[in-house]
């Protein structure tokens, strides 16, 4: 009898297992239409101090912090004062009786006590750039290579009317390089408006070719390339009392950067990072929003590797003078307290790992909190800091990955690791305590799945490396497994980090399962959140201490029993691209073949402001860009590399693969490539499903034991 209860028991199991679904790699791909991954609270964001919102059944829902429902507005209260509204519009701001959003080539702000329009700002259709102050009453927005402005009573006063298309007003400059993601600057009383401007004249233009017009056309764009002419930056200051704009009295002719700016609390000063063209210095200037003159400069920093201010000053609350500078020249990204006459009071916190950003202070001014990594650098914490003392409280408890969105004495705090979809908690900030808004379940219980597991390794020179493991469903110790490693590698990304599958996107267990492969991933040096030493390896030599801590992963892959160590294929984007083919083409043997997407294969070809930080320029580093160039080992190729470009790529621009390509014809080497006409750097949308079939359907082709041999000529 026991007999045949065990039996019927593993049957059971068996058909259990049987009936999970199969993670497609369609699904995979395109899993977030599909609900393959942990749902949230939508749109959840701050009310006031103690109320918030989220999106819920075609209903915005108002809770407070006792998680009370304050009150739900329907899609239907919204339709009877706007009845052209199809769907919940996105709020850009709510306020205790507003909803302020935009609809058509209108910004609304919409009384939802009684289902009125309070106002409401019309600006130009094409408007691109929109930036809203609630002081002003206005939008700031951009129409080509100008900057306009609409408030209730006009949709477009111009601030700059250029006819030279050279001259790009509003918008982002320095390739949005130093932390620079907008180009509009509202003063605290909305009075004045700061602005960006730029002019690429002696930038040379960069042919990129449209084919969806009869016949294809030329689309030119500004690309300044290393070692070659850069754009000339401006900040200007426009009064919308006596409708005048003054400029910043800066000298840019050695084209240094303007970065990082700054209102002061009272309106009365701008503050600006200056970074010299050869970014190893900057000074913090102080200029007069009245007249453009530069008043002081606040203190400097200088580095024989590199500088890169990212953060904007933090004014501390009810303080014009006293303000928060993030820096890393101890090492690590830390707090340092600074006045508006330049002297330096002291440095809040000596972390030994990376404060990622300021969310802002308590009630009570007294704390600043924080997003910092803490100890574990693949983990994101919240962190309470007294102004004071320095003392530090971590108010995020929990092993994983933390965003947290702070007002008043409260956070709403969003939380995953590896085996924790979603948790949303309110925690109060003053006593720790911790109330559940949403736990998410498993969105893939009913998929077949295999596991993801983290490693430690070390660099040569004893660093610790943090990797990811993904084995597939029903994984067998006793099998060999074929490898596909994935990286990136370069700075400003991390790929492996203590949230939802390890930070790993669906397609890589869902190939895992699909074809028996591992799949692994490893932060090599010069890669985020580990402290200026850590990245900073890379200077002057790309691609040279990434190679060397790849290999430190394929080592440990080739000393787990259940690795094929003879068939092992590598694939990586952008950077990753540059680091796939170097590794095929400078260590060859190792990868039966390679997948190079959007690849760096010369340096002398990207942009100044990332290129020349790294690298310094072509004249300055010859050997360095010589070595990292990828031409000059395409003898080497054992197995098979395939290039892969968007046709008009605007980041890694097309003639990277087609210079390597033309080099490869010429010395006889076969290369393989595919260019996705009309996309950019990536393959977005439905497309990227095609992308990913192709990627893989070649790792699986030829990730052979047997190596292709070098041509024959």
């Amino acid at each position: 009898m026991k007999k045949i209860l065990l039996i019927l028991c593993i049957l059971s199991l068996f058909q259990g297992y049987a009936q999970q679904k199969e993670l497609t790699l369609n699904d995979a791909v395109l899993g977030n239409y599909k609900g393959l991954y942990p749902k949230s609270l939508s749109s959840l964001k701050w009310v006031t101090t103690n109320t918030y919102m989220y999106a819920e059944n075609n209903s915005y829902v108002i809770k407070n912090t006792q998680n009370s429902v304050i009150k739900t507005i329907a899609l239907t209260d919204f339709q009877k004062a706007i009845p052209s509204l199809k769907r919940l519009p996105r709020i850009s701001k709510a306020t205790s009786s507003l909803f302020v959003f935009v609809h058509h080539n209108e910004q609304i702000h919409f009384n939802y006590h009684n289902n009125t329009i309070n106002k409401k700002i019309v600006f130009e259709t094409n408007a691109t750039n929109n930036d809203y102050s609630d002081k002003a009453n206005a939008i700031a927005y951009t129409l080509d290579n100008n900057l306009y402005i609409a408030n209730a009573e006009n949709s477009k006063i111009a601030v700059t009317t250029f006819t030279n298309k050279n001259i790009v007003a509003g918008q982002a400059i320095a390739r949005y390089e130093f932390g620079i993601s907008k180009g509009t600057f509202w003063s605290p009383k909305g009075d004045h408006l700061a602005f960006y401007q730029k002019d690429e004249t002696h930038v040379t233009e960069y042919p990129l070719v449209n084919i969806n017009t009869y016949p294809a056309s030329l689309k030119n764009i500004k690309y300044p390339m290393a070692g070659q002419k850069s754009e000339l930056a401006k900040i200007g200051i426009y009064n919308l009392k006596n409708k005048q704009t003054v400029y910043l009295n800066i000298d840019t002719s050695d084209e240094h950067y303007l970065t990082n700016l700054s209102w002061t609390p009272d309106g009365k000063y701008l503050l600006v990072a200056e970074v010299n063209r050869a970014q190893n210095h900057y000074d913090y200037n102080m200029y007069n929003a009245s007249t453009g003159q530069k008043v002081r400069t606040l203190f400097s920093e200088s580095n024989e590797r590199w500088v890169e201010p990212e953060n904007d000053a933090v004014f501390l609350p009810n303080s014009t003078t006293e303000f928060i500078w993030l820096s890393e020249k101890d090492g690590f990204k830390n707090l340092y307290l600074y006045s508006t006459s330049g002297k330096f009071i002291k440095q809040l916190t000596k972390f030994d790992f990376v404060v990622k950003s300021i969310l802002g202070f308590d009630t009570a001014g007294k704390n600043v909190i924080v997003s910092a990594t803490g100890k574990n650098p693949i983990e994101t914490h919240t962190l309470k800091i007294n102004l004071k003392s320095s003392k530090t409280t971590y108010l995020t408890s929990a092993a994983g990955t933390h965003n947290s969105q702070l007002k008043g004495n409260y956070l709403i705090d969003s939380f995953s690791s590896l085996n924790t979809p979603k948790n949303i908690n309110i925690i109060n900030i003053k006593n720790g305590n911790k109330k559940a808004l949403y736990k998410a379940s498993n969105p893939l219980k009913e998929y077949q799945i295999g596991s993801t597991e983290f490693v430690t390794l070390q660099s040569n020179d004893g660093t610790d490396l943090y990797g990811r493991i993904i084995k597939p469903a029903n994984f067998n110790p006793e099998k060999k497994y074929p490898v596909l490693v994935y990286l990136y590698g370069g700075t400003h990304v991390q790929l492996v980090t203590n949230s939802w599958m390890g930070g790993a996107p669906l397609w890589m267990t869902s190939f895992a399962t699909a074809h028996d492969y591992i799949v692994f991933t490893i932060d090599n040096r010069g890669s985020a959140n580990r402290g200026f030493a850590f990245e900073s390896i890379v200077h002057r030599n790309l691609g040279d201490a990434a190679m060397e801590d790849q290999l430190v992963g394929v080592e440990y892959l080739k000393s787990l029993p259940y690795v094929n160590s003879n068939r092992m294929a590598v694939h990586g984007w952008s950077y990753g691209g540059f680091l796939t083919s170097s590794l095929m083409l400078r260590h060859p043997g190792i990868f039966t073949s390679g997948v190079a997407g959007g690849p760096v294969t010369d340096w002398k070809y990207y942009e100044v402001m990332y290129g020349e930080r790294y690298m310094d320029t072509p004249q300055e580093n010859p050997e360095g860009y010589k070595k990292s160039r990828l031409g000059n080992y395409l003898e080497n190729l054992e197995g098979k590399l395939f290039l892969i470009h968007g046709s008009i790529d605007p980041t890694v621009v097309p003639q990277h693969s087609m210079s390597l390509l033309k080099e490869a014809v010429d010395k006889g080497v076969q290369l393989d490539f595919f260019t996705y006409p009309m996309h950019e750097h990536n393959v977005r949308g439905k497309d990227r499903v095609e992308l990913m079939e192709k990627v893989l359907d070649y790792i699986l082709l030829h990730n052979k034991t047997s190596k292709v041999k070098k041509p024959l000529s």
